[in-house]
């Protein structure tokens, strides 16, 4: 009797506790529908419905900052034109306007113009995923088929498939490079929207998917460009330019069927790569700092960079592993293609969703769009009008460090130099300025330089120059003329630069090191917002610290594929209330030039 009262007794704890067990599961689904439910509406609000001016055309973006910038896919605002309207889930539609391109990846960067002065817009908070992993659920949201005549967005919840996918391009445009596979269900009219996690931050743009050959419903499979490449993007977006992605100038393949040890198997001459020292028969070891094992990965992370940028490389050859600093090529310039190449797709990828036709439509065509006016087309840009802004405000800010217009007369700056192979430093004097020319009539520029009693001189805007004059001094790259560009930019700012002067949107910059020792590249690493001027045949791109906005250095040369002359400021100390650098390094190519201290500055104002 006692056994059987026992075990009704452990039966009755055994209901009791899986009631439990079963109420917290329920209690546990119905809070993760809430916190999921809370997201949406969090979110919600930054969706954007995109149109073209009329009701044509169709897709979506998503707000990134509460004065209306605002990210989709490039073949969107390539359906609805350079001034579209926008429709944002507070039901009202407003006029919005291309500002960035990024073609290759399909990117766009639009801004959407309040209804009234002062107006904030809310915006998504930016993720990071390099985070995301298989597995993780994921928020997509937009106007598929077009059904968010109200702009209240559609939004669908589901898997992340993969991470770190390469999808090819059409041609050179639409490459999605390290992008994120999600099943997520994304359709016709998702192009451009937001992809997020469930912490509701974006970590992705939606932009293709595969679709039924029977019509273009989605199949489980869609591609979202991820958030930290575009973030490499955002400050080319951000200046109004028409952005290019990058190649290394070198044709890379593994030894076995796309897994294996990655070696160089063809190479321009005249990439940054070759001169470096990378050859035909290296094995690439990492690559932007993440180690390289397949073709997917070199593709991946070769295609999530900017042209121009300098990126780390670390290769192999024999036993030795060595790092360089490479400056990266353009994709659209110059593509090598090796027809016996296993690793290229049979047949060109089918393009992303296109916007469709909506079923409404929104506004009758009328009058041209009042954003007309923030529209300027330049060849090279996207919107010029926008790389006008962010020039501007760099300019400005830079200028806080001290007024040089007033002081645009000679220069003479004294101090030591210590050559890389010299034991001991010797006394250096540089003079910038203007002299009256042969005839008397005129006056022109001049630079002189005197290292202990070895003089040189320069007169830079001499017509019909031989190139190695410019170069001086020789091993320099041509420092004499760095100096003259120098002086001009503080002095003269955009006005000194008639053939260019417009803002290059952001780029690593890798200063040497204080101390003069060797360092891994990545603790070098210093974000930069960047200035592109040209004046004649003199190219220069000024690099100023993306956070105080001093100039951390400038590099200059006559054409583009050739090694600059590298100039790197450091230990800034006022002088008659203008911060000015003390310490001065060159580099050319893969030599250090020489290391400048200054001591002391006479600036003159102009007669």
């Amino acid at each position: 009797m006692k056994s059987y009262a026992k075990l009704v007794g452990i039966g009755a704890i055994a209901l009791f506790l899986g009631g439990l067990t079963a109420r917290g599961q329920v209690n546990g689904v119905l809070k993760s529908e809430a916190d999921r439910v809370a997201v949406v509406a969090k979110v919600s609000p930054t969706v954007v419905a995109i149109f073209a001016r009329g009701g044509q055309g169709g897709g979506t973006g998503v707000l990134i900052s509460d004065d209306g910038y605002a990210l989709t896919n490039f073949h969107v605002v390539q359906g609805s034109g350079p001034l579209m309207q926008c429709g944002l889930p507070d039901g009202i539609l407003y006029d919005a306007v291309l500002v960035g391109l990024d073609k290759v990846g399909d990117v766009a960067l639009i801004k959407i113009y309040p209804k009234k002065e002062g107006q904030k817009f809310p915006f998504a908070t930016l993720g990071n995923s390099d985070t995301v992993r298989e597995g993780d659920w994921s928020l997509a949201m937009g106007n598929p088929f077009l059904l968010a005549t109200d702009f209240q967005p559609t939004v669908t919840f589901g898997m992340i498939s993969g991470v770190h996918r390469y999808q090819y391009p059409a041609g050179t445009l639409l490459e999605y490079p390290d992008c994120i596979q999600i099943d997520t269900s994304i359709n016709p009219g998702n192009s451009g929207g937001p992809l997020f996690n469930m912490k509701g931050e974006l970590i992705g743009i939606n932009g293709r998917g595969s679709f039924d050959k029977r019509g273009r419903i989605n199949s489980g499979v869609g591609y979202a460009i991820s958030i930290n490449q575009i973030k490499n993007f955002l400050g080319h977006l951000y200046a109004g330019l028409d952005s290019d992605h990058a190649s290394l100038g070198a044709f890379v393949q593994s030894e076995s069927e796309n897994i294996g040890r990655m070696r160089v198997t063809r190479i321009l001459e005249e990439c940054d790569a070759a001169r470096r020292g990378l050859d035909i028969d290296d094995e690439l070891v990492s690559f932007g700092g993440r180690f390289l094992g397949s073709v997917n990965q070199y593709k991946n992370i070769l295609g999530v960079h900017p042209r121009g940028w300098r990126v780390p490389l670390e290769y192999r050859r024999e036993s030795a592993r060595k790092e360089i600093l490479v400056r990266l090529m353009g994709v659209q310039a110059k593509e090598l293609i090796d027809p016996t190449s296993k690793d290229k797709p049979d047949a060109p990828p089918p393009p992303p969703p296109q916007p469709g036709k909506p079923p409404v439509k929104l506004q009758p065509k009328g009058p041209p769009s009042p954003l007309a006016k923030y529209y300027q087309p330049k060849p090279g840009f996207a919107n010029a009008y926008f790389n006008g802004i962010e020039r501007d405000r760099l300019m400005s800010a830079f200028h806080k460090h001290g007024d040089f217009k007033t002081v645009a007369g000679n220069w003479t700056i004294d101090g030591e130099v210590a050559f890389k192979k010299a034991r001991t430093g010797s006394p250096v004097r540089i003079d910038i300025g203007e002299e009256r020319s042969m005839d008397g009539k005129n006056s022109e520029p001049v630079v002189r330089m005197k290292v202990g009693e070895f003089p040189y001189v320069l007169y830079p805007l001499k017509p019909n120059q031989d190139a190695a004059l410019l170069k001086i001094p020789e091993t320099s790259g041509g420092l004499l003329l760095a100096m003259f560009l120098y002086q001009r930019m503080l002095t003269q700012g955009d006005k000194g630069f008639a053939g260019e002067f417009s803002h290059g949107g952001y780029e690593p910059l890798y200063p040497p090191a204080a101390d003069g020792k060797a360092h891994p590249l990545k603790e070098l690493r210093v974000d930069c917002e960047v200035i592109n001027s040209r004046i004649g045949p003199f190219l220069a791109k000024w690099f100023f610290d993306k956070s105080d906005k001093k100039l951390l250095g400038f590099e200059t040369r006559l054409t583009e594929n050739e090694d600059p002359c590298e100039v790197y400021f450091s230990d800034y100390r006022a002088v008659d209330g203008r911060q000015l650098p003390h310490k001065m390094q060159v580099i050319f190519g893969d030599s250090h030039y020489g290391t400048f201290t200054w001591r002391g500055y006479n600036l003159a104002a102009a007669k």
